[in-house]
């Protein structure tokens, strides 16, 4: 089941997270995330505005994501480009506890069944992610610099629906 983020879900959030950051550096991309992203107060931020979301099975939290409608400003310029100009919504900071295969993948068809139109971005060193955002149909649109002008690599995905 995938519901809002609550305050409650504060120490399972940062766990997740925790854990997060440790599988980037083993998997090859230590600085995607470093040791502090994201700040406690954007994960505050997003549970107070709605934004954040976690799948949840018996239980237990197996991932945590935002979900942004609206222009994300990193998105305005693309090398490459986009599918398509309609409104989309931004997912952000996808996490999984590394307890469920395919959390990830459940997040982002969920975002999908939500929004019908999904941009997201990963960085260059994150394979895992660049993996599961392909095996999920999400399709290579250029490259995207974040607030800090670092490249990432920029996807989306639209519903047949929302063309």
């Amino acid at each position: 089941m995938i519901r809002k983020s609550v305050p409650s879900d504060w120490e399972d959030i940062m766990a997740i997270y925790r854990r997060a950051r440790a599988f980037m550096k083993e998997t090859g991309n230590p600085t995607q995330w470093g040791d502090t992203f994201p700040p406690e107060d954007l994960i505050r931020e997003d549970i107070r505005q709605g934004l954040g979301y976690v799948l949840e099975e018996e239980g237990r939290i197996q991932a945590v994501f935002a979900m942004i409608p609206g222009d994300d400003p990193t998105y305005q310029v693309i090398e490459g480009a986009w599918l398509n100009d309609a409104p989309y919504c931004a997912v952000h900071r996808v996490a999984s506890r590394g307890e469920r295969p395919g959390a990830a993948g459940e997040c982002l068809k969920w975002c999908l069944e939500q929004c019908g139109n999904v941009r997201i971005d990963t960085h260059d060193d994150n394979r895992p992610m660049q993996r599961a955002l392909e095996k999920a149909g999400f399709v290579k649109c250029g490259r995207i610099w974040i607030e800090d002008g670092s490249p990432r690599v920029a996807y989306q995905k639209i519903l047949d629906n929302h063309q």
